[in-house]
């Protein structure tokens, strides 16, 4: 059965405008660009990935426009009933209702796909319902999930609150050990859910490792690849099935937007999950997309530039007496840094640090969140916020946010305390944000 979605081309609606239905302008469909699936070409070189954020996934009209097209449009018209039925029933491939598809979702879409290096790719309305679907659209009443113990904690909401009470077993992992998923995958599971590095405290799971593991045990493999972005890390290619993004966070990058996508062979992203979110309504706007697709154009300048003063920082971090730990992935002094320079070719665009406190100090009680709030309350540049991978720098105090729910005893088991500082590097001037967390940290 068709997608109804296929290609731009092929969905192009007759008699765009009066112009077009008149017949003074061509009505032929439109060309699809070589670059637009990210599969140029045989004439064309294979394209690298700061290309492919510009240029992959473009389908000009027949005016030509240099930007892309922004088509804020519900639904689309047919030449004939008979058109309309045989999209309904699948026997023709087009454009029929913007909860099924739309140009520009499409544009952003194809063009992430092609950065990504996946067959196929759907946008969400925010990075929950992408992290939701991939999940829910394949399992069911008695399906065996295998989750990593360190994630986001809206994840894990969603993991114990709404999927055990619909009799999915939800067993978690202390990911970042080989051993514990040998244990867990010793006996077979539907699917696998991981972050790499994680929120917030950036261990590396061995994605190969346990990619071979997930085969064994009949699993699909699915990793939230928000902290590494689509330029520092290819889950895909490291054995994962799929891969889900908030792009809310690097991909817009500018506090604009909400969004979500789900990456990875076409028959699981043009099937199930598809069909749950068209179904669902989850969708992405049209407004939305074109945001985004805008904005991956300039995510390898961002992400690079970002990624280079988080290392910068990282280190400095670690030199300063009133620092306890500072994380971050191509560190030397992480505990999974040899892994993480096998899998990542950027470190990511955050730090996390610990604030060092008096000896005897409960690293879970009001003191050590009192250290904390000094550091953070003492900043004159970077801003609180719970979000990350932002233009502007962030901290965020992850004990009290975004992983408030877990409670002391679900942090401790991941490494976090309230003395836990979370920070999202931006494109400032490296130097004044080194000035910045110098004067916080004297404050401490």
């Amino acid at each position: 059965m068709a997608s109804a979605r296929g290609t731009l081309a092929s969905r192009y609606p007759v008699g765009m405008t009066d112009a077009l239905s008149q017949g003074t302008l061509s009505p032929e469909p439109l060309s699809l660009d070589p670059l637009s699936q990210g599969t140029p070409h045989p004439s064309v070189p294979a394209l690298r990935p700061d290309t492919l954020a510009v240029r992959a996934g473009l389908h000009r009209t027949p005016f030509d426009e240099m930007s892309e097209a922004l088509f804020l449009t519900q639904g689309y018209v047919y030449p004939n009933a008979a058109n309309a039925e045989a999209a309904f029933a699948g026997e023709i491939d087009r454009y029929q209702y913007s909860r099924y598809g739309n140009p520009t979702v499409t544009t952003f879409e194809e063009r992430l796909a092609a950065i990504e290096g996946a067959e196929a790719c759907f946008a969400t309305a925010t990075g929950m319902a992408a992290v939701f679907v991939s999940l829910a659209s394949i399992l069911k009443q008695g399906s065996r999930l295998v989750a990593a113990r360190a994630l986001f904690g809206s994840s894990i909401n969603v993991f114990d609150d709404y999927f055990s009470n619909w009799g999915i077993v939800v067993d978690y992992v202390d990911a970042h050990d080989n051993a514990d998923w040998e244990r867990v995958l010793a006996t077979p599971a539907d699917a696998i859910y991981i972050e790499s590095p994680t929120n917030p405290m950036q261990d590396v799971v061995d994605i190969p490792f346990v990619a071979a593991l997930a085969k064994k045990a009949g699993a699909l493999l699915i990793v939230d690849n928000v902290f590494a972005t689509p330029l520092g890390q290819k889950p895909l290619e490291l054995g994962a099935d799929a891969v889900v993004y908030s792009a809310t966070k690097h991909i817009d990058g500018q506090g604009r937007v909400l969004g979500g996508a789900v990456l990875g062979n076409a028959a699981y992203v043009n099937g199930p999950v598809r069909t749950m979110v068209r179904t669902m309504g989850a969708t992405m706007s049209p407004f939305t997309a074109w945001v985004l697709a805008k904005s991956l154009e300039t995510l390898p300048l961002r992400v690079k530039a970002m990624a280079a003063s988080a290392a910068d920082l990282a280190a400095w971090f670690e030199a300063q007496p009133k620092v306890a730990v500072a994380r971050y992935p191509l560190l030397p002094s992480h505990p999974q840094y040899e892994r993480a320079k096998a899998q990542m070719t950027l470190g990511g665009t955050l730090v996390t640090i610990d604030i060092a406190l008096p000896d005897g100090t409960d690293p879970h009680g009001d003191e050590a969140k009192a250290a904390a709030f000094r550091f953070m309350d003492a900043l004159q540049v970077v801003d609180i916020s719970n979000n990350l991978g932002d233009a502007k720098s962030i901290v965020t105090h992850p004990a009290t946010t975004t992983h408030r729910k877990l409670g002391p005893k679900g942090r401790a088991a991941v490494g976090m305390c309230a003395a836990t500082v979370r920070i999202s590097i931006g494109l400032e001037d490296v130097e004044d944000l080194r000035e910045d967390f110098a004067r916080a940290l004297d404050a401490v």
